[in-house]
């Protein structure tokens, strides 16, 4: 009986290729499974291609309320963005394919897991990292970076082989799409100079010119309203990528350090992504205590190095969890939103458990500040570096001392 492997399939032309390679080349019964994260692909179409390919057995899982609710939704408490742009569009779907294909292949007896990542991307790190923290006696496998085929060559791979696959050797754009947004490479898009070219966007594809304010409703962190209308978080994310993408808004052009040291220059779209993460951390300032808002915001950069790293399942990544969770707690009220033609900026913010009190900031009448306090802290306050300045202070210049 030959040995199982589970393969990470998502119908594309690598891991097509590898159902064949695997079977053709380490004698090996492919089962292929396919997690819906929101890509929006035809998974019956995904399940045949697998089969004609040569996998013994095709799975495919629907992961996408998980996603929203057990990815996206720490990414928003966190507001994760790596390298403060990236909103980690990929790296947050792969350790939820991860547990699947874990899972999978206890289920099917299977002693290895494959990837069709190649050797300089980040990807391959997410998959073989997290498979390794959930189930370290699983073997890794990564055909992409043994079989030493190029993309032309995968594509006359799958010709002679009669692959169904889509990819051309004239397509030259790579995609990874899930409900938290799209990642365009490849072509010329490798080039840091060139503009991406307009076919390369279909999320952020202006067609409304009107302004709009939209308001999106929290619970404890977590976005649960669109302008009153209750939803779950998948369809919340669903709804306001398509209003805030209408407007040509949600596009990121940015030169990103990959795990692997190299320089790569990055394209995506994720109106949705940075329309909530916007949204959380403006609430975020009327509603945590000020020493808590400026530790989180400390901790944030690291938390999305981590998942982009692919350290999901690791201690420290638990741990930040733990201090973020609890810092949501009171994480909760309303942010407008105001739309325009490549505009979506925050107009208001309400919470009723704001920590703004109009009597403390205003200047006009009401004023509860108690101004007589002001003298004695702002004395105190400065007393440390008044004592250092009398005694030890540096001349300023061209003051002659």
């Amino acid at each position: 009986m030959a040995e199982r492997v589970v393969l990470a399939y998502s119908g594309g032309l690598d891991t097509s290729v590898a159902v064949k390679w695997l079977g053709e080349n380490m004698e090996m019964d492919v089962i292929a499974v396919a997690v819906d994260v929101g890509q929006g692909d035809d998974f019956d179409s995904i399940r045949r291609r697998a089969l004609a390919a040569g996998a013994v057995e095709s799975v495919v899982i629907d992961a996408r309320s998980e996603m929203a609710d057990e990815y996206v939704a720490p990414a928003i408490a966190a507001n994760a963005l790596y390298e403060g742009r990236y909103p980690l569009v990929s790296a947050l779907s792969r350790p939820v394919i991860v547990r699947h294909l874990v899972a999978e292949a206890r289920r099917h007896g299977a002693g290895s897991v494959a990837h069709g990542c190649t050797g300089k991307g980040n990807d391959q790190v997410r998959f073989e990292v997290g498979i390794r923290s959930l189930a370290p006696e699983l073997d890794i496998l990564a055909p992409a970076r043994v079989w030493g085929m190029t993309r032309e060559d995968c594509v006359d791979y799958a010709a002679k082989h009669s692959i169904e696959v889509e990819a051309t050797k004239e397509k030259v754009f790579s995609i990874d799409e899930n409900l938290w947004g799209r990642a365009i490479e490849c072509g010329e898009i490798e080039d840091p100079w060139s503009s991406p070219p307009p076919e390369a966007y279909t999320l952020t594809r202006q067609s409304r010119n009107e302004p709009l304010e939209v308001v999106i409703g929290f619970e404890s962190g977590v976005p649960v309203s669109i302008d009153g209308r209750q939803m779950n978080l998948a369809q919340l994310i669903g709804e306001i990528g398509a209003v805030v993408g209408s407007y040509g808004w949600g596009r990121i052009d940015m030169v990103e350090n990959r795990r692997v040291g190299i320089k790569s220059r990055e394209t995506y779209e994720c109106p949705a992504a940075l329309a909530l993460i916007m949204a959380h951390q403006d609430l975020e300032s009327l509603t945590l205590e000020r020493d808590l808002a400026h530790f989180k915001t400390l901790i944030e950069g690291r938390w999305a190095e981590l998942v982009y790293d692919g350290m999901w399942f690791s201690p420290l990544k638990q741990a930040l969890d733990a201090f973020i969770s609890t810092s949501q707690a009171h994480v909760s009220g309303e942010v407008r939103l105001a739309l325009a033609p490549g505009v979506c900026q925050v107009s208001g913010r309400r919470s009723p458990v704001g920590l703004y009190d109009h009597g403390l900031a205003t200047y006009d009448e009401g004023d509860t500040f108690s101004h007589a306090d002001s003298a004695g802290f702002v004395s105190l306050f400065g007393l440390s570096v008044s004592t250092w300045a009398a005694r030890q202070g540096i001349a300023v210049p061209g003051s002659g001392q």
